[in-house]
């Protein structure tokens, strides 16, 4: 499912992502650069093997999230044009999780806005991470308020 915030990708997804789809988002012809993270699953985290992770969220609000984050970056680099989208579900070792795209003229302005926005999504988008590795699954960033 694709949401269009304001004409922008801005998604939270079931299924595999496209990096084509990030990039015809951005792409303009009055920008020059376009900057793409791609976050993928890895095989460990924190000394500790890694074998699949597997995320949830709440959709709608970490669409209309992602979308406030699109708007601020978006009014503090001008000229940049911004998409973003995210993966949900069971994710293998080597699956793309994140798409994180940022055009502008030039490219520094580009990977610093790239770089402001993957910042922002994980600080504040509500989208979590559960982690299965040897020892089994657990939640990463969450700590029970009981314990």
């Amino acid at each position: 499912m694709t949401v269009a915030i304001a004409g922008r990708l801005c998604a939270v997804r079931d299924d595999e992502l496209s990096v084509d789809e990030a990039v015809k988002a951005v792409k303009r012809p009055d920008a020059g650069a376009i900057a793409l993270f791609l976050g993928t699953v890895r095989d460990h985290n924190a000394g500790q093997a890694v074998t699949l992770l597997e995320y949830e969220a709440y959709r709608t609000m970490a669409e209309a999230e992602m979308g406030r984050v699109l708007d601020k970056l978006e009014d503090e680099f001008s000229g940049v044009r911004l998409a973003v989208v995210h993966r949900i579900g069971r994710l293998e070792v080597g699956d793309v999780a994140i798409i994180c795209a940022a055009s502008s003229a030039h490219r520094q302005q580009a990977f610093e806005a790239g770089r402001a926005l993957i910042d922002r999504i994980k600080a504040t988008v509500p989208i979590w991470k559960r982690e299965h590795g040897p020892d089994g699954p657990h939640w990463i960033g969450w700590t029970d308020a009981r314990a």
